[in-house]
Protein backbone atom coordinates (compact mmCIF):
# COMPACT_ATOMS: atom_id res chain seq x y z
CA UNK A 1 0.00 0.00 0.00
CA UNK A 2 1.59 3.10 -1.15
CA UNK A 3 0.88 6.01 0.37
CA UNK A 4 0.13 8.94 -1.66
CA UNK A 5 0.31 12.87 -1.17
CA UNK A 6 -3.55 12.65 -0.46
CA UNK A 7 -2.30 9.93 2.01
CA UNK A 8 -4.44 7.03 3.22
CA UNK A 9 -8.39 6.62 4.16
CA UNK A 10 -8.75 4.39 7.46
CA UNK A 11 -9.58 1.40 5.55
CA UNK A 12 -6.49 1.66 3.59
CA UNK A 13 -4.49 2.02 6.91
CA UNK A 14 -5.91 -1.22 8.44
CA UNK A 15 -5.56 -2.90 4.92
CA UNK A 16 -1.28 -1.26 5.46
CA UNK A 17 -1.38 -2.43 9.00
CA UNK A 18 -3.38 -5.28 9.61
CA UNK A 19 -5.08 -3.71 13.06
CA UNK A 20 -8.77 -3.43 12.41
CA UNK A 21 -10.32 0.03 11.57
CA UNK A 22 -12.12 0.03 14.72
CA UNK A 23 -8.92 -0.95 16.47
CA UNK A 24 -7.25 2.03 14.93
CA UNK A 25 -10.17 4.39 15.93
CA UNK A 26 -10.06 3.29 19.22
CA UNK A 27 -6.24 4.02 19.73
CA UNK A 28 -6.25 7.11 18.00
CA UNK A 29 -9.26 8.42 20.49
CA UNK A 30 -8.47 7.15 23.37
CA UNK A 31 -4.52 7.30 22.90
CA UNK A 32 -3.42 10.06 20.61
CA UNK A 33 -1.13 8.03 18.64
CA UNK A 34 -2.20 8.63 15.26
CA UNK A 35 -2.31 12.24 13.82
CA UNK A 36 -4.74 12.21 10.45
CA UNK A 37 -4.45 15.38 8.24
CA UNK A 38 -7.62 16.56 6.78
CA UNK A 39 -8.69 17.27 3.45
CA UNK A 40 -10.17 20.25 2.09
CA UNK A 41 -13.44 18.15 2.03
CA UNK A 42 -12.56 17.02 6.05
CA UNK A 43 -12.07 14.10 5.45
CA UNK A 44 -9.36 12.31 7.54
CA UNK A 45 -6.37 11.00 5.62
CA UNK A 46 -3.32 9.05 7.13
CA UNK A 47 0.40 9.13 6.36
CA UNK A 48 3.25 7.06 6.15
CA UNK A 49 4.64 8.02 9.38
CA UNK A 50 1.23 6.81 10.86
CA UNK A 51 1.48 3.63 8.96
CA UNK A 52 5.08 3.90 11.07
CA UNK A 53 3.71 4.21 14.27
CA UNK A 54 0.95 1.73 14.27
CA UNK A 55 3.83 -1.24 12.86
CA UNK A 56 5.97 -0.04 15.92
CA UNK A 57 2.74 -0.32 18.25
CA UNK A 58 2.29 -3.52 17.22
CA UNK A 59 5.79 -4.41 17.63
CA UNK A 60 5.84 -3.70 20.94
CA UNK A 61 2.62 -5.73 21.96
CA UNK A 62 4.04 -8.61 20.51
CA UNK A 63 7.23 -8.11 22.79
CA UNK A 64 3.88 -8.25 25.96
CA UNK A 65 3.23 -3.95 26.23
CA UNK A 66 -0.33 -3.67 26.50
CA UNK A 67 -1.75 -0.73 24.55
CA UNK A 68 -1.72 2.03 26.90
CA UNK A 69 1.77 1.03 28.05
CA UNK A 70 2.67 1.29 24.02
CA UNK A 71 0.79 4.34 23.28
CA UNK A 72 2.79 5.90 26.87
CA UNK A 73 6.28 5.00 25.21
CA UNK A 74 5.65 6.50 21.85
CA UNK A 75 4.17 9.91 23.29
CA UNK A 76 5.83 9.86 26.86
CA UNK A 77 7.87 13.78 26.53
CA UNK A 78 11.45 11.83 27.32
CA UNK A 79 10.71 9.62 24.10
CA UNK A 80 9.73 12.66 21.99
CA UNK A 81 11.65 13.20 18.96
CA UNK A 82 14.76 15.79 18.70
CA UNK A 83 13.64 18.77 16.83
CA UNK A 84 15.81 17.95 14.24
CA UNK A 85 17.13 14.90 12.26
CA UNK A 86 20.77 16.28 13.17
CA UNK A 87 19.93 16.25 16.34
CA UNK A 88 18.78 12.92 16.32
CA UNK A 89 21.76 12.19 15.08
CA UNK A 90 24.15 13.66 17.87
CA UNK A 91 21.49 11.73 20.31
CA UNK A 92 22.33 8.79 18.52
CA UNK A 93 26.02 8.77 18.56
CA UNK A 94 25.55 9.95 22.30
CA UNK A 95 24.45 6.71 23.11
CA UNK A 96 26.44 4.62 21.24
CA UNK A 97 29.58 6.09 22.54
CA UNK A 98 28.03 5.04 26.16
CA UNK A 99 27.48 1.70 24.78
CA UNK A 100 23.55 2.57 25.63
CA UNK A 101 22.13 0.27 23.35
CA UNK A 102 18.59 0.70 24.66
CA UNK A 103 18.31 4.54 24.28
CA UNK A 104 19.84 3.89 20.70
CA UNK A 105 17.12 1.35 19.58
CA UNK A 106 14.79 3.83 20.96
CA UNK A 107 15.84 7.02 19.04
CA UNK A 108 16.25 4.67 15.98
CA UNK A 109 12.50 3.96 16.60
CA UNK A 110 11.88 7.37 17.02
CA UNK A 111 13.67 8.28 13.66
CA UNK A 112 11.53 5.39 11.46
CA UNK A 113 8.35 6.00 13.64
CA UNK A 114 8.23 9.93 13.73
CA UNK A 115 9.67 10.97 10.43
CA UNK A 116 8.53 10.05 7.13
CA UNK A 117 10.73 7.13 5.49
CA UNK A 118 12.63 9.07 2.95
CA UNK A 119 13.64 11.96 5.77
CA UNK A 120 14.70 8.56 8.26
CA UNK A 121 16.66 6.88 5.70
CA UNK A 122 18.10 9.99 3.79
CA UNK A 123 18.31 12.70 6.58
CA UNK A 124 18.56 10.12 9.70
CA UNK A 125 20.20 6.87 8.69
CA UNK A 126 22.71 7.34 6.12
CA UNK A 127 24.69 10.49 7.68
CA UNK A 128 24.79 8.95 11.31
CA UNK A 129 25.98 5.76 9.14
CA UNK A 130 29.05 7.47 7.41
CA UNK A 131 29.58 9.58 10.92
CA UNK A 132 30.16 6.53 12.98
CA UNK A 133 32.05 5.02 10.07
CA UNK A 134 34.87 8.23 10.23
CA UNK A 135 34.46 7.95 14.11
CA UNK A 136 35.57 4.21 13.78
CA UNK A 137 38.21 5.15 11.58
CA UNK A 138 39.48 7.66 14.02
CA UNK A 139 39.29 5.33 17.31
CA UNK A 140 36.55 7.13 18.64
CA UNK A 141 34.46 4.03 17.96
CA UNK A 142 35.29 0.25 18.15
CA UNK A 143 33.76 -2.16 16.10
CA UNK A 144 31.42 -3.49 17.96
CA UNK A 145 29.59 -0.30 18.65
CA UNK A 146 29.91 0.52 14.64
CA UNK A 147 28.15 -2.51 13.82
CA UNK A 148 25.68 -2.15 16.31
CA UNK A 149 24.65 1.13 14.43
CA UNK A 150 24.34 -0.63 11.19
CA UNK A 151 22.67 -3.73 12.22
CA UNK A 152 20.06 -1.50 14.18
CA UNK A 153 19.48 0.30 10.96
CA UNK A 154 19.04 -2.56 8.65
CA UNK A 155 17.10 -4.08 10.63
CA UNK A 156 14.56 -0.98 10.48
CA UNK A 157 15.12 -0.16 6.62
CA UNK A 158 14.57 -4.51 5.97
CA UNK A 159 11.44 -3.70 8.14
CA UNK A 160 10.11 -1.28 5.57
CA UNK A 161 11.22 -3.56 2.84
CA UNK A 162 8.90 -5.91 4.11
CA UNK A 163 5.67 -3.63 3.75
CA UNK A 164 2.40 -4.98 1.33
CA UNK A 165 4.03 -3.11 -1.76
CA UNK A 166 2.27 -3.61 -4.66
CA UNK A 167 4.90 -3.66 -7.35
CA UNK A 168 2.75 -1.98 -10.04
CA UNK A 169 5.76 0.07 -11.29
CA UNK A 170 7.33 -3.42 -12.31
CA UNK A 171 10.26 -5.14 -10.82
CA UNK A 172 13.53 -4.03 -9.72
CA UNK A 173 16.37 -5.83 -8.77
CA UNK A 174 19.18 -4.85 -6.14
CA UNK A 175 22.00 -5.86 -5.80
CA UNK A 176 25.73 -4.54 -4.48
CA UNK A 177 29.11 -5.07 -6.80
CA UNK A 178 31.05 -7.87 -5.71
CA UNK A 179 33.13 -7.43 -2.86
CA UNK A 180 30.85 -4.73 -1.47
CA UNK A 181 29.38 -4.94 1.95
CA UNK A 182 28.23 -1.63 2.93
CA UNK A 183 24.52 -1.92 1.85
CA UNK A 184 22.16 0.28 3.78
CA UNK A 185 22.69 3.10 0.59
CA UNK A 186 21.50 0.48 -1.59
CA UNK A 187 18.49 -0.50 1.15
CA UNK A 188 17.80 3.04 1.64
CA UNK A 189 16.63 3.12 -2.31
CA UNK A 190 14.78 -0.34 -2.10
CA UNK A 191 12.88 0.87 0.86
CA UNK A 192 12.09 4.13 -1.15
CA UNK A 193 11.24 1.98 -4.20
CA UNK A 194 9.25 -0.43 -2.59
CA UNK A 195 7.06 2.77 -1.24
CA UNK A 196 6.69 4.10 -5.01
CA UNK A 197 4.89 0.85 -5.97
CA UNK A 198 7.99 -0.98 -6.87
CA UNK A 199 7.91 -4.74 -6.76
CA UNK A 200 11.61 -4.69 -5.23
CA UNK A 201 14.07 -7.93 -5.44
CA UNK A 202 16.52 -7.21 -3.01
CA UNK A 203 20.02 -9.01 -3.10
CA UNK A 204 22.10 -7.37 -1.03
CA UNK A 205 25.87 -7.04 -0.19
CA UNK A 206 28.47 -9.24 -2.53
CA UNK A 207 26.34 -10.39 -5.52
CA UNK A 208 27.81 -11.27 -8.53
CA UNK A 209 26.81 -9.27 -10.92
CA UNK A 210 25.96 -12.30 -13.57
CA UNK A 211 23.57 -13.77 -11.57
CA UNK A 212 21.78 -10.96 -10.38
CA UNK A 213 21.14 -10.28 -14.25
CA UNK A 214 20.05 -13.24 -15.36
CA UNK A 215 17.69 -13.08 -12.16
CA UNK A 216 16.05 -9.78 -13.50
CA UNK A 217 16.09 -11.02 -16.84
CA UNK A 218 13.93 -14.00 -15.61
CA UNK A 219 11.74 -11.97 -13.20
CA UNK A 220 11.00 -9.27 -16.35
CA UNK A 221 12.74 -6.19 -14.27
CA UNK A 222 12.72 -3.12 -15.56
CA UNK A 223 15.46 -2.38 -13.63
CA UNK A 224 18.66 -3.49 -12.08
CA UNK A 225 20.43 -1.21 -9.47
CA UNK A 226 23.87 -1.92 -8.70
CA UNK A 227 26.19 -0.24 -5.61
CA UNK A 228 29.75 -0.07 -5.75
CA UNK A 229 31.31 2.13 -2.48
CA UNK A 230 34.75 1.04 -3.25
CA UNK A 231 37.42 2.08 -5.96
CA UNK A 232 38.74 -1.64 -5.44
CA UNK A 233 35.26 -3.04 -6.48
CA UNK A 234 34.35 -1.37 -9.56
CA UNK A 235 36.39 -3.28 -12.01
CA UNK A 236 34.46 -6.52 -11.07
CA UNK A 237 31.00 -4.90 -11.32
CA UNK A 238 32.64 -3.51 -14.97
CA UNK A 239 33.21 -7.26 -15.69
CA UNK A 240 30.38 -8.67 -14.84
CA UNK A 241 28.09 -6.28 -16.63
CA UNK A 242 30.14 -6.41 -19.99
CA UNK A 243 29.64 -10.27 -19.50
CA UNK A 244 26.03 -10.49 -18.57
CA UNK A 245 24.04 -7.37 -19.56
CA UNK A 246 20.93 -8.06 -20.98
CA UNK A 247 19.32 -5.33 -23.33
CA UNK A 248 15.72 -5.81 -21.69
CA UNK A 249 16.80 -4.68 -18.46
CA UNK A 250 18.18 -0.62 -17.73
CA UNK A 251 21.14 -0.34 -15.18
CA UNK A 252 21.45 2.03 -12.94
CA UNK A 253 24.73 2.40 -11.16
CA UNK A 254 25.60 4.79 -7.37
CA UNK A 255 27.30 4.47 -4.36
CA UNK A 256 30.54 6.57 -2.87
CA UNK A 257 32.61 4.98 -5.62
CA UNK A 258 30.46 5.90 -8.86
CA UNK A 259 29.87 9.17 -10.64
CA UNK A 260 28.57 9.82 -13.98
CA UNK A 261 31.39 9.70 -16.02
CA UNK A 262 32.10 5.68 -15.00
CA UNK A 263 28.36 5.33 -15.28
CA UNK A 264 28.67 6.72 -18.74
CA UNK A 265 31.24 4.55 -19.64
CA UNK A 266 29.05 1.72 -18.52
CA UNK A 267 25.75 3.04 -20.85
CA UNK A 268 24.30 2.94 -17.15
CA UNK A 269 22.23 5.34 -15.57
CA UNK A 270 24.20 7.37 -12.29
CA UNK A 271 22.26 7.47 -9.16
CA UNK A 272 23.31 10.53 -7.43
CA UNK A 273 21.54 9.24 -4.31
CA UNK A 274 18.68 7.37 -3.30
CA UNK A 275 16.29 10.46 -3.30
CA UNK A 276 16.95 11.88 -6.51
CA UNK A 277 16.73 7.98 -8.27
CA UNK A 278 13.46 7.23 -7.37
CA UNK A 279 11.85 9.96 -8.93
CA UNK A 280 14.49 9.37 -12.19
CA UNK A 281 13.06 5.47 -11.88
CA UNK A 282 9.55 6.70 -12.31
CA UNK A 283 10.02 7.13 -15.81
CA UNK A 284 11.06 3.81 -16.55
CA UNK A 285 8.44 2.05 -14.64
CA UNK A 286 5.06 0.83 -16.39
Amino acid sequence: MTVTAAGLNIAALAHATGVPAHTLRKWEQRYGVLAPVRTSGGQRRYTEVDVARVHWLRARIDEGYRIGEAAALLTAPENAPAATPGDLIEAVLRAVSESDVDAAQRLLDQAFTVYGLETALEDVAVPLLVEVGERWATGALTVAQEHLVTSEVRARALRRLAGPWPGVRGRAVLACAPGERHEVGLLTLAALLAMEGWGVVYLGAETPVDAALALAESVDAVVACFSVTMHENRDALVAGLQAGRRDATAIVVGGQAADADFSDALGARYAVSARTAVPALARLGR
